[in-house]
């Protein structure tokens, strides 16, 4: 039986439900049809009118195609059975980190307070607001480079307090 378009499509009608009871064996109920439209996807995508497909090629080809598809899904299982409930959870921070990070959060808040009142705004309007310079630039009356510049003058600032 050599294999055209035509010939792949009675082969799929044909032994279909043959080929899902071969997967079946391997992978189940829930992935054995997928198994076989998996295979006749690959041999339609090859455009296989050098093979001669036959029954026992279409079963060895499924047999092959659910050994596949069941190490990939123990590859996925061992990998996620390894994963320790701690990697789940969310990290908590201890007392030192808590009383590290207010003492940060209020220098950071001394040093916006020090900065002038149009670099604090423009700040402001910028991380807090999310607003755009074009934004702050259009409702301040200002130009964008100077928006730039306010901002890039903040940003200094902060980091420096740091």
């Amino acid at each position: 039986m050599t294999s055209s378009r035509e010939d792949i499509e009675h082969l799929y009608i044909s032994e279909r439900s043959r080929l899902e009871r071969v997967a079946l064996r391997r992978v189940g109920e829930a992935h054995a049809a997928d198994i076989v439209q998996d295979v006749f996807a690959a041999l339609w995508s090859r455009a296989v009118e050098h093979i001669t497909l036959t029954p026992a090629y279409l079963s060895r080809a499924t047999k092959y195609g659910a050994i596949s598809h069941f190490r990939a899904e123990q590859r996925k299982r061992k990998f996620f059975g390894a994963i320790t409930e701690e990697q789940y959870s969310v990290p908590v921070a201890t007392p030192d980190q808590i009383v590290s990070a207010r003492q940060d959060l209020q220098r950071l808040a001394e040093t916006i307070h020090t900065l002038p009142a149009r670099t604090r705004q423009i700040f402001i309007l910028n991380r807090l607001h999310n607003c755009t310079y074009d934004e702050i630039a259009e409702s301040l009356g200002l130009s964008y480079s100077t928006v730039e510049r306010e901002i890039a003058r903040a940003i200094v600032a902060c980091k420096a307090c740091q």
